[in-house]
């Protein structure tokens, strides 16, 4: 049945066999690690009238059989392939047993897999019966609208004290089983964080950190290692085994606030501790969607500057051609170059770096273990139009000492990054102009970045612009889109011109100075204005001369300002 060169008539007739002999001792089958994984793969590939009598026959049995260690998968597929009314009779039937099946490590996984696949309100309903007792036993208070903690308990009219303390035993039956690497614990947990006082979310966080850390390959030399209770497994498992669990929760916006969580209130040791399990899963994280969010929380919050280049930029640098064509894998570079620019980070991306714990973000004049809390200077950047919803004033606060201008220092020019990523963008240069996701970073780089960050690696940076002046330069051709006429590379040369005077001076000398009437038009004729548009006398002056008749004879035309992309 599980063969591919079976045809779809065949094994139609395999399963439909299959299952008539089963009929009837479905409950015994699928408790059976022997024969689960056969009814598994007959539901697989059944009509849906067959796996409704299926599903029909163990239904006043699914909760049982989510606590078992083959049946689980069968539940599982169940749920995936279940009808609309299937799965919220399911839903309907996890009332009042989902606290109990959280810190069941099986049972969890059943409870998340439905959580991951539920409508909105099917979610609330699973979460409310970690908020109170009633709310668990009365199934018709958890049939409401609301989208949050504090409004539940506002239209409820519960004690908000009686609700902190029943989350707070709950929530700690599942750290105390380890269960935490399930979408609805992350969610559960950071509801409790919008009520919970500084004590109780500070708890929470410090038991948190040894489990997310739990499975890396590096362990802390003070701390005994656990490696050799391990019992033997397979390759894979052993490989899933090196893989701390903050690497593998990173894939949810939910999974990502918690590790920022652990990252921003944890101390100097633990920090360390987070830094050190990454070890050999940077890239998987800077590939990652949330993960690569999570590597720019650490290069701007942790102040251990030599941990991070040993750990993470070193890994970075090695990666440098894969990294700067990436989506997400630029990110954390571009992070570096110009902190929390909104070119680069959605509204969504800088609402997730600046999340805070609400008891712990408003603490004054107290100090950590590690620190004193400061507010970085690293305010989000004004580089595209201000986001409706405000989020331009984002800053990350954090328990950091260091001064956020000289971390970034010792993180781009003493790790040798900066040098590094001004080579790979020579060698790189014409597939990077002429990229969507690598001109962001060519630009970063060939101005400077922000605060002239890169001023250390000053003579690297002209060598740059040289090198993009010389693929100007070069004549057209039918093989390559030359770097003017190019969508991509057009608009960022006319930003860099922009943007950078030194740049400027030598693009015109090289590959300008008395060409211009054939840039006039098309996508070129935007890098031959933007000498008009800079704000450098020099620059002006420079073309002036050139550009002037080519604006009266009508040849050049100059867009209005105010029109013209920032």
């Amino acid at each position: 049945m599980r063969c591919h060169n079976v045809s779809k008539e065949e094994r139609s007739k395999l399963v439909s066999g299959a299952i008539r002999k089963m009929d009837g001792k479905y409950l015994d089958i699928a408790g059976s690690h022997v024969t689960a994984r056969v009814l598994q793969t007959c539901v697989k590939w059944c009509s849906q009238s067959e796996r409704d009598a299926i599903f029909d026959d163990l239904q006043p049995h699914l909760l049982t059989l989510s606590r078992k260690k083959y049946a689980v998968f069968l539940v599982k597929k169940l749920i995936e392939l279940a009808t609309k009314k299937q799965f919220a009779s399911f839903i309907s039937s996890l009332h009042g047993h989902v606290a109990k099946l959280l810190p069941h490590t099986i049972g969890a996984a059943v409870v998340d897999y439905a959580f991951q696949r539920a409508t909105q309100p099917q979610k609330r309903q699973l979460l409310l019966e970690l908020y109170s007792t009633e709310l668990q036993l009365f199934k018709d208070l958890t049939v409401q609208s609301s989208c949050s903690l504090l409004e539940t308990i506002s239209k409820l009219g519960l004690q908000k004290s009686s609700v902190l303390q029943y989350m707070t035993i709950e929530i700690q039956k599942i750290l105390e089983k380890g269960t935490v690497e399930y979408f609805i614990v992350h969610t559960a947990i950071l509801e409790y964080f919008t009520i919970a006082d500084k004590t109780s979310a500070l708890d929470v966080i410090r038991q948190l950190i040894p489990l997310l850390t739990q499975g890396a390959s590096i362990i802390d030399e003070d701390e005994p290692s656990i490696a050799t209770e391990l019992p033997k497994k397979t390759k894979s498992k052993k490989k899933r085994l090196s893989e701390p669990l903050i690497v593998r929760i990173m894939q949810t916006k939910e999974g990502l606030k918690l590790a920022i969580s652990c990252l921003k209130y944890g101390s100097a040791k633990e920090r360390k501790k987070i830094i050190k399990s990454l070890k050999g899963h940077i890239m998987k994280l800077a590939l990652n969607d949330f993960g690569c969010l999570f590597l720019i929380s650490i290069i701007s919050i942790v102040d251990d500057t030599k941990l991070v280049s040993k750990i993470v930029i070193q890994e970075l640098a090695k990666n440098l051609k894969q990294l700067i064509l990436h989506k997400n894998g630029r990110r954390p570079l571009l992070q570096l170059l110009h902190p929390l620019c909104s070119r680069y980070l959605s509204p969504a991306d800088l609402a997730c770096l600046s999340y805070n714990v609400p008891s712990l973000s408003s603490r004054e004049g107290e100090a950590s273990d590690s620190a004193t809390e400061v507010i970085s200077e690293n305010k989000v950047d004004a580089v595209t139009d201000k986001e409706p919803d405000g989020l331009e004033g984002t800053q990350i606060v954090s328990e950091s000492k260091k001064d956020p201008s000289q971390r970034r220092h010792e993180l781009l020019i003493k790790s040798g990054l900066a040098e590094a990523l001004v080579q790979s963008c020579i060698e790189d240069v014409g597939e990077l102009l002429r990229t969507n996701f690598g001109k962001e970073l060519l630009y970063e780089v060939a101005v400077g970045g922000k605060d002239n960050v890169l001023e250390g690696v000053t003579d690297r940076v002209h060598m740059l612009h040289d090198a993009i002046a010389s693929d100007a330069a070069q004549p057209k051709t039918e093989d390559i889109e030359h770097a003017f006429e190019n969508f991509f590379s057009s608009r960022v040369i006319r930003r860099m011109i922009i943007d950078c005077p030194a740049f400027a001076v030598t693009l015109w000398r090289k590959a300008l100075k008395g060409k211009c009437k054939i840039w006039a038009e098309g996508h070129s004729s935007k890098v031959v204005t933007a000498f008009l548009e800079s704000p450098s006398s020099e620059v002006k002056d420079l073309a002036k001369h050139e550009l002037q008749p080519l604006i009266d004879t009508g040849i050049l035309k100059v867009p209005d300002h105010k029109a013209m992309e920032k």
